[in-house]
C-alpha cells in the first residue's frame, strides 16, 4: 500500500467540502477518483499534492504518517501532480520548463541537462525532443512534457486531474498506454476523469465521492458505466443519447468563403463554407484552439468577418440566436447577479419584464420560477447570487437564457465542459428538444464521443479550415481523429 487516507475533512467556512474520506491506493496501480462537480475531488487532490491542509485526519505514504504542508514538501515526498491546463512557459524549451525552479547552480550545464532529458523520455517511452519549444508542440506533446517533469523530481505517485480532455482519440490512447507502462514500472497513479469508460478500462481500482463523501470503492472490472453514473449523482442517470431520426428543413443559416482572424489578428478561420438546416445538429470535431471559438463569435456576430459572408434565412420570422459561450463564468454569467438577473440579460428592456424604463419585479421573479422548475435549476431562490451555483446549475442558467423566445439558430461552445455526467445529460435533452422543435444547432465540442452521439452531419476543423463534413451515422472515430490531428482528407 502506497498512500492510505484516513478521516479526511475540509471545512471552507460552513461548507463541507471534504468529508471524513478514508481509501487507499496500492504501490503500482492506477487508481480512479470519480464524482460530480463540487463533490471535492480537486480540494481532496490540493490537499495531496499539499495546497491545502486538512482540518482533520491523516495521511500515510508507505504506512509512514506525513504532513505535506506545501506543494514543495509534496515533491519532495515524491508527490508529483499534473494539472488539466497546462503549467508550462510557451516560450522556454522542453528541458528549460522540466528543470525551471529546480537547478539553483550557477554553471548549469544544458547541454547535460538534455541528454539526461532524453534518457529519461526513452526510459518511460516518453519520446520528446528536449530542443523544442512548448508554444511549437501539439497538446499530447505537451502533456508528456509535463508527466517528464514530475518524473525528473522523481515523483512515485503522479496525480493527473482530467488528462484526456483535450487530446484527440489517438492521443488518448497514446498517453493510456504511457500511464500503464509507468504502473508496470512500479509508478503509483491517481487518475481523475469524468470519463466512465475510460476510467473502466484503465484503472485498478476506482472511488467514488458523493457531495464530499465516499460512497463506494471498487475494483473497475466488478462495476459498469452505468453503476458508476448512478453512485456519482444518486440516481438513475440516462448515458445514451436518444436521439430522433433527422429530417432536414429548410436552410436557416448559410455560410460562404468565411475568414476570421483571432485577438492577435492572425488567421484563425480559414475559407468555411456550409449551410445548417431546421432541424439539424451540425458538430464541429476538433482539438481545442484550431478556430473553434472565432467561428462561434463570428456566427453569433460578436467578431468581424475578414472575408466571406454568413447568411440567415430572411424568411424566418423573428429571427432569433442563442449563443452558449466556452466559458459560463466569463462570458455567459454576471457571478455577482443573481439568478433571475441573469435570465433577463438579453430582454431586459422587453415587456413584460420592464414597463416605462421601470424594471418589474414581480415579472421577472415569475419569469425566474419557471425557468428553474422546466430547467432543473437547482437552489434555494431565484435570488440567490450565480456565483453560489455549481457549474452544472449555472450551465442550466445559461441554457435557460439563450433557449428562452424559441430561437432559429443555436450555437452551443463547449456546453458540457467540465460538467458531470448528470448535468451533462441535462444539456443534451435541452438542446434535442430544440433540434426536434425545428432550431438550426452547431454544436462544438472537444469531447468526441458527444459531438458523434449529438450531430447530423459532423465538420472536423483542422487549423482554421473545415477538411472534411461527414455523415454522424456512418463517419468513425478512427477517421474523425486522424482527420483532427490533421491527417489526410477524407476522398
Amino acid at each position: 500500500m502506497y498512500l492510505r487516507l484516513e478521516n479526511i475533512s475540509k471545512c471552507f467556512n460552513s461548507f463541507v467540502a471534504n468529508d471524513n474520506i478514508s481509501f487507499s491506493v496500492d504501490a503500482g496501480k492506477i487508481h480512479g477518483i470519480l464524482g460530480e462537480n463540487g463533490a471535492g475531488k480537486t480540494t481532496l487532490m490540493n490537499i495531496i499534492s499539499g495546497l491545502y491542509q486538512p482540518d482533520s485526519g491523516k495521511i500515510y505514504l508507505e504506512d509512514k504518517p506525513v504532513k505535506i504542508t506545501s506543494p514543495n514538501a509534496a515533491i519532495k515526498l515524491g508527490i508529483g501532480m499534473i494539472y488539466q491546463h497546462f503549467m508550462l512557459v510557451p516560450k522556454l524549451t522542453v528541458t528549460e520548463n522540466i528543470i525551471l525552479g529546480r537547478e539553483n547552480s550557477w554553471s548549469l550545464n544544458l547541454e547535460e541537462k538534455q541528454q539526461e532529458i532524453a534518457a529519461l523520455s526513452q526510459a518511460y517511452g516518453l519520446e520528446i525532443n528536449p530542443t523544442d519549444k512548448i508554444e511549437n508542440l501539439p497538446v499530447g506533446t505537451q502533456q508528456r512534457v509535463e508527466i517528464i517533469k514530475v518524473l525528473y523530481r522523481q515523483a512515485q505517485l503522479l496525480i493527473l486531474d482530467e488528462p484526456t480532455a483535450v487530446l484527440t482519440p489517438t492521443e488518448v490512447k497514446l498517453l493510456i498506454n504511457i500511464l500503464r507502462q509507468l504502473a508496470a514500472a512500479g509508478k503509483t497513479i491517481i487518475f481523475i476523469s469524468h470519463k466512465l469508460e475510460e476510467v473502466i478500462n484503465l484503472c485498478d481500482t476506482v472511488t467514488v465521492i458523493r457531495r464530499g463523501k465516499v460512497v463506494a470503492t471498487t475494483t473497475a472490472k466488478e462495476v459498469t458505466s452505468q453503476q458508476l453514473a448512478e453512485l456519482m449523482v444518486g440516481r438513475e442517470v440516462v448515458l445514451q443519447v436518444n436521439k430522433s431520426a433527422f429530417v432536414p428543413g429548410k436552410v436557416i443559416v448559410s455560410v460562404q468563403n468565411l475568414s476570421v482572424v483571432n485577438d492577435r489578428n492572425i488567421p484563425a478561420i480559414r475559407n468555411v463554407s456550409f449551410e445548417l438546416r431546421a432541424g439539424e445538429i451540425l458538430g464541429i470535431a476538433g482539438v481545442d484552439g484550431n478556430g473553434q471559438r472565432e467561428l462561434a463569435d463570428a456566427m453569433a456576430g460578436l467578431k468581424t468577418i475578414n472575408k466571406g459572408k454568413i447568411e440567415l434565412n430572411n424568411s424566418c420570422t423573428h429571427q432569433k440566436i442563442g449563443y452558449i459561450p466556452e466559458n459560463r463564468q466569463k462570458m455567459g454569467l454576471v457571478l455577482q447577479f443573481s439568478i433571475a438577473q441573469n435570465l433577463i440579460l438579453n430582454t431586459f428592456k422587453n415587456l413584460p419584464f420592464c414597463r416605462t424604463f421601470l424594471l418589474q419585479p414581480s415579472a421577472i421573479k415569475n419569469h425566474a420560477q419557471v425557468a428553474m422548475q422546466e430547467f432543473d435549476i437547482r437552489a434555494t431562490g431565484e435570488d440567490i447570487k450565480v456565483s453560489q451555483l455549481s457549474g452544472g446549475n449555472q450551465q442550466k442558467v445559461v441554457l435557460a437564457r439563450e433557449l428562452a423566445g424559441e430561437p432559429n439558430l443555436i450555437i452551443a461552445m463547449q456546453p458540457t465542459r467540465g460538467l458531470d455526467v448528470g448535468a451533462t445529460s441535462a444539456v443534451h435533452s435541452q438542446l434535442l428538444a430544440q433540434r426536434d422543435r425545428g432550431a438550426a444547432i452547431l454544436y462544438i465540442s472537444t469531447e468526441l464521443e458527444e459531438v458523434m452521439a449529438m450531430s447530423d452531419r459532423i465538420a472536423v476543423i483542422y487549423r482554421g479550415e473545415f477538411v472534411a463534413i461527414l455523415d454522424a451515422q456512418t463517419a468513425t472515430i478512427e477517421e474523425i481523429g486522424l482527420l483532427m490531428a490533421g491527417g489526410t482528407r477524407r476522398g
